[in-house]
């Protein structure tokens, strides 16, 4: 049976999706105000606004898609959005001695390489699209991050998660730069 999709219901609500990911951005430093005030490096309060972050970052794709409101803001705010949100996390984390550093490490040099990856495949006419793997990873890693933030240090179940998610994160990475790099091949040699 097909969903059938439809646009937004009023003018000013075809603004939502974007709101949102503003909204993520500034959850960033309510999240780092927060956080520096946790007590033995967990903190419900810090979770709760992560965890937030991470539903927003749900919704306002779904709504902007549902609704045909997509933009070119969105497109590239978005993931920028969550990037810069998990790697926040993820600098804390390591800061509180929650996460190793090789953690903020991969974390780092991944999205740097998408980031810088990404500019150059677009100006090559490729177009990304977020694949599957890639929507997992993220859930994954807001998942195992939100779970280190709220739970006490040495719960080691939160790591399994995380790490899972970076692996896919990793391997997500590989699959959008073979991609595009096809993409850019094939195009050259037309």
């Amino acid at each position: 049976m097909a969903v059938e999709t439809s646009s937004a219901p009023l003018p000013v609500l075809s603004k939502l999706p974007n709101g949102l990911t503003v909204l993520r951005f500034l959850l960033i430093p309510a999240f780092i105000v927060v956080y520096a005030n946790a007590d033995n490096g967990h903190s419900w309060a810090a979770g709760i606004i992560f965890g937030l972050a991470g539903f927003t970052d749900q919704i306002d794709g779904w709504l902007a898609r549902r609704w045909h409101v997509e933009s070119e803001f969105g497109k590239y705010a978005d993931p920028l959005a969550d990037r810069l949100m998990i790697d926040t996390a993820v600098v804390m984390l390591v800061v509180y001695d929650r996460l190793p550093w090789p953690a903020l490490a991969v974390i780092v040099a991944r999205d740097a390489f998408l980031i810088v990856g990404t500019r150059i495949a677009v100006t090559r006419g490729y177009d990304f699209s977020v694949s599957a793997l890639g929507k997992a990873a993220t859930w994954f890693l807001y998942g195992g991050v939100a779970f280190l933030l709220v739970t006490v240090p040495g719960t080691r179940w939160p790591l399994v998660l995380f790490w899972t998610g970076l692996g896919m994160a990793v391997v997500a990475a590989v699959l959008y730069s073979s991609a595009a790099w096809a993409t850019i091949r094939k195009r050259r040699s037309a």
